[in-house]
């Protein structure tokens, strides 16, 4: 009986998982269409006096998206006073979405990446994952590697879809 050989264990394949940057601290929505007087203005009085008597320890080391949901025009400097107040609370401040927040702590992370260590490998960046990856961060982790790696796959080693593959000179 012939021996059964693991050639995914003992190919040169490196697996790239982008779930080793995601941040999973407590993430938090702060929405100012609940600040907005008749859901259509921002009024500058009346915001203030809630900066001033909120309760801001409920966003002690989280993230913080914030953002506006309703169609209104709120001033930047709105966004701003809230950042202020969060400054030294929260872990990370961020204006737009949830999910674009979390891109940009997974592009902030794979900013440090040596990417000159993946030279001339064969890279599968990993698909299926635990926590919902942005696809920005999947688009970037190609973009950082294509110029340095002999291949790029996605997906599992045993199941990948191919990438780029470099030219032979």
């Amino acid at each position: 009986m012939d021996e059964i050989v693991n050639k995914v264990a003992n190919s040169p394949l490196i697996t790239f998982n982008l779930e080793d940057y995601y941040d999973q601290s407590e993430t938090v929505a702060f929405d100012m269409k609940e600040h907005l007087f008749q859901g259509l203005i921002l009024r500058e009085k009346d915001f203030r006096g809630f900066i001033k008597s909120h309760d801001w320890s409920s966003y002690e080391n989280k993230n913080v998206a914030l953002f506006c949901s309703a169609d209104a025009i709120v001033p930047t400097w709105a966004y701003m006073l809230v950042a202020n107040k969060l400054s030294g609370i929260a872990s990370y401040v961020y204006y737009g979405s949830e999910s674009d927040m979390q891109q940009a702590i997974i592009l902030n992370k794979l900013s440090s990446l040596d990417i000159e260590s993946f030279r001339d490998k064969m890279i599968v960046v990993k698909g299926c994952s635990t926590f919902e990856v942005p696809i920005g961060a999947y688009v970037a982790i190609t973009e950082m590697l294509t110029p340095v790696a002999k291949s790029i796959m996605f997906g599992e080693p045993c199941s990948t879809v191919p990438i780029y593959k470099k030219k032979r000179a």
